[in-house]
């Protein structure tokens, strides 16, 4: 879960990393994800003591994007992506290309660094077509070009 992008979840879903329980170091990313995903000082907490979470703690620390009833996370999650499916593909790879990188940009380059990815974008077909689409009040019909 700490290496996805979007997180949908039932509200009886656990989340935690216990390896401690068993005398072992959770390597697989999550005492380096977590930290920086949620406030330090309950990372530590979850880490030392290998507790679980809820879906609903998750949502409350910024983790989980939706809470959805038992059953129902499936659904929760397609409905997610067919509104971010209804953008512009080459838009949404882009926002999430910058959102991914820039954690580590310098304050003095960041924006020339997401200029060199937006560029293209607006010079796109898809661009033209998201402006036309908006003007003559319709739907636009993405491309990815």
């Amino acid at each position: 879960m700490l290496a996805c992008d979007l997180v949908v979840a039932a509200e009886n879903a656990k989340f935690g990393i216990p390896e401690v329980k068993r005398g072992l170091v959770a390597a697989g990313g999550g005492l380096i994800r977590l930290p920086r995903r949620i406030p330090p000082q309950v990372a530590m907490e979850y880490a030392l003591t290998g507790d679980f979470f809820s879906a609903a703690d998750g949502h409350r620390y910024g983790l989980v994007n939706r809470v959805t009833e038992p059953g129902g996370a499936l659904a929760g999650a397609l409905e997610l992506a067919e509104r971010i499916t209804a953008n512009a593909p080459l838009a949404i790879a882009a926002t999430k290309e910058i959102i991914a990188r820039s954690a580590d940009w310098t304050s003095d380059d960041m924006f020339r660094r997401q200029e060199d990815l937006v560029r293209p974008i607006l010079e796109s077909a898809d661009a033209r077509e998201g402006a036309s689409a908006f003007a003559e009040k319709r739907a636009p019909a993405w491309r990815g070009e």
